[in-house]
């Protein structure tokens, strides 16, 4: 299924890309927009601070580090499927960084060409 650039559409993309951070965190980002751009989708989202993700920074810095390079590698995975479940989409890619003081992650989605 190809992509369109509407208003509907990229709703329905951010709107799967919440119900990861609700399975993965508890809860869903507080900002989140998404962009279409040839074959890339950007997402642009701020997440919630997670209680136990402030515990870890305090006790154990190194452990969140690695805790949160984990869980950006699960929600890639679980992103990657839930919109080709979903959506039909044939992806190449999932990048996503994500920068644990500020709580911003940018997600860009690289579609395959189609041929």
């Amino acid at each position: 299924m190809p992509v369109i650039d509407s208003n509907e559409y990229k709703k329905k993309l951010c709107h799967l890309y919440n119900e990861v951070a609700k399975e993965l965190f508890g809860f869903g980002t507080t900002l989140l927009k998404a962009s279409i751009d040839q074959n890339i989708v950007t997402f642009h989202a701020k997440h919630r601070r997670s209680p136990r993700s402030t515990a870890l920074e305090g006790e154990a810095p190194t452990l969140k580090h690695e805790v949160d390079f984990y869980m950006s590698s699960i929600y890639k995975k679980r992103v990657r499927e839930k919109l080709e479940q979903e959506l039909g989409l044939s992806i190449e890619a999932v990048l996503r960084d994500y920068d644990p003081p500020t709580q911003w992650a940018i997600t860009n989605v690289i579609l395959k060409e189609t041929e």
